[in-house]
């Protein structure tokens, strides 16, 4: 058999084919925008409403008032119960309503929880381009809710 009777690749020309693929891969990789899905936003609107339920049950259990920090600025949530920070990827738009007062006293940026479970309200939302989900703060009885708008499918 010739040279010229061969066809096809050797299994080293392959494997150095697949070490170059990877290693652009390796390179540009980094560099491929990584945008939140639309299961990563509900993810985060779980967050949000779960730390604000955690908040809400820290005030009554230890019958002192508890203030959840909502930072559209830094785009940051903190809670006032556990210091934990949920931090919103800058690809998703961060829009607060708060209260300007609260029992008298300024709230700022806060949504505060009281021992008997009441709260001066709030609501965040949290939107990725047509879909939109909110976490509502009922001012009166302290609740946490999710509401959504998803757009239909065709």
């Amino acid at each position: 058999m010739t040279k010229a009777d061969q066809h096809g690749f050797t299994l080293l020309e392959m494997v150095c084919v697949l070490a170059l693929i990877a290693l652009v891969a390796a390179v540009l990789l980094p560099f491929v925008p990584r945008q939140t899905s639309r299961a990563r936003l509900q993810a985060y609107a779980l967050q949000t409403a779960t730390l604000l339920k955690i908040d809400r049950s820290a005030a009554i259990r230890r019958q002192r008032d508890v203030a959840t920090l909502v930072d559209p600025h830094a785009r940051a949530i903190r809670s006032g119960a556990s210091r934990e920070t949920l931090r919103i990827p800058d690809d998703v738009r961060f829009d607060a309503i708060l209260p300007q007062t609260c029992r008298n006293r300024a709230a700022l940026s806060t949504i505060s929880f009281f021992a008997d479970g009441m709260s001066c309200g709030g609501a965040i939302a949290l939107s990725r381009l047509d879909t939109t989900y909110e976490v509502r703060v009922n001012w009166l009885t302290g609740r946490v809710e999710i509401s959504s708008r998803v757009p239909l499918a065709n």
